[in-house]
Formats: structure tokens, sequence, C-alpha cells
């Protein structure tokens, strides 16, 4: 036991760590602190994916989405992109990369910083390649979003994938 403890505390608190330790795929992705991603949608990624980590892995495209602050992708974008990049070894099979942004601010150049980051970890891996962008400037409060035509252009993009 632990000083301070007694014994049933003590093993009342061995066992909530050793039930913390094991998560589930959907707490893990959630976790990752990716913007617009939270417990529910984390699970439907999952669903889609079957709960595998693997097919995740073998996907032959990815979609990366952010807002824009200060001109950049978000930190919870950026941090993925750090966590992520040695999940890919030599066997990844993304080839395409999609990048989707939204920003208050509606000047075309917007973008730009948070394209090059993104594709600075595309880099990382020669067999991928940055497909295609979509940006929908002039978008700070809810509902916005709604009939802006940058969503048309993203439909578009996304059948032909």
């Amino acid at each position: 036991s632990m000083e301070g403890f007694g014994e049933k505390s003590y093993e009342n608190l061995i066992a909530s760590a050793r039930a913390a330790s094991r998560t589930t795929l959907p707490r893990l992705i959630y976790g990752l602190g990716i913007a617009g991603i939270g417990l529910a949608n984390a699970k439907v990624l999952c669903r889609h994916f079957s709960y595998d980590l693997e097919k995740m892995r073998r996907a032959d495209v990815i979609v990366f989405a952010t807002p824009i602050y200060y001109y950049e992708m978000c930190g919870q974008m950026k941090t993925l992109l750090d966590r992520a990049n040695p999940l890919y070894g030599s066997n990844y099979s993304f080839r395409d990369i999609y990048f989707l942004a939204t920003a208050a601010e509606d000047l075309p150049e917007v973008p730009h910083r948070a394209i090059s980051g993104l594709q600075g970890w595309i880099d990382c891996f020669e067999k991928a390649a940055l497909a295609g962008s979509v940006f929908a400037g002039g978008v700070n409060e809810q509902g916005e979003i709604t009939g802006h035509p940058a969503l048309q252009t993203a439909y578009t993009m996304g059948a032909s994938v």
C-alpha cells in the first residue's frame, strides 16, 4: 500500500489507473484535440472505419480541415500533423491529401501559410501530394457558411475522390 492510503483505497486507486490505461479508439481520436472532432464525431469516424486503426492508416486519401487563425492552421491541426508524422512508415497508403479551411478574413492569400505548413508535412511522404484545397473566407459566425460558394467547390472536389 501507499502511505496515507488504506488498503481498500490503494486497491481502488490501482484499479482506476489500470482501467484508465485501456481506452477506446474514439477516445484516442478525441484526445488528439482536433478542432471539430468531439467524442461523437470520433465515434462516427470509427464506425466508418469499423473501429480499425489499420484501415485509417491504409486510407488512400486524407482530408485535413481547419479554421485559419492569424493566417495559420489551428494549433490542433499542427499537433495532429506533428503526432501523425511517425505513424506512417514506408508502408503508408495515402497518396492524395486535400485541405479545407475557413476564416473570418476573406482575402485569397489567407490560407497560404497554412497550406505551406501542411505541404511541409506532405513533403515527408514522397508518394503523397496535395491534390486540392478549398478556402471559405468571410466565415466568422455560426451559420455564415450556409450557401458559401466554397461548399460547392468542396463537394465537386470530393465527388471525384
